[in-house]
């Protein structure tokens, strides 16, 4: 599975994003799939996962109501919504697939995620 995000850009404070990842591989829409991301200077966090048909989706607490995580499994394509950016939304941002029956427990932990794409950069400026 190879997994691409869409290019990062650098917005102000306030805006809303739309981040896009496409995975290939005939498999996609049996995986769980998660974004993460690095900020400068912290390790690297879970953001939002989704199950294999959309059913289920789990957020950190500090994106809940803001992001939405949303997947097109005709299209192989996981989306992440973020609105209200904030200047601490700064980070390389990551989506990883799994191969994980979906759980809230599992889905938060980047070892549950065997496929990652080599991240997007996203900058906010207050």
């Amino acid at each position: 599975v190879q997994l691409v995000e869409s290019v990062g850009v650098l917005v102000q404070a306030g805006v809303s994003l739309r981040l896009s990842c496409s995975a290939s591989g005939r498999t996609f829409s049996t995986y769980t799939m998660g974004w993460f991301r690095h900020a400068p200077g912290k390790v690297l966090g879970f953001v939002a996962a989704i199950s294999w048909n959309g059913g289920n989706t789990y957020y950190a607490d500090s994106v809940k109501g803001r992001f939405t995580i949303s997947r097109d499994n005709a299209k192989n394509t996981v989306d992440l919504q973020m609105n209200s950016l904030k200047p601490e939304n700064t980070a390389v941002y990551y989506c990883a697939s799994s191969q994980m029956v979906f759980s809230t427990l599992l889905a938060g932990r980047e070892t549950s995620y065997l496929y990652w794409g080599q991240g997007t950069q996203v900058t906010v400026s207050s």
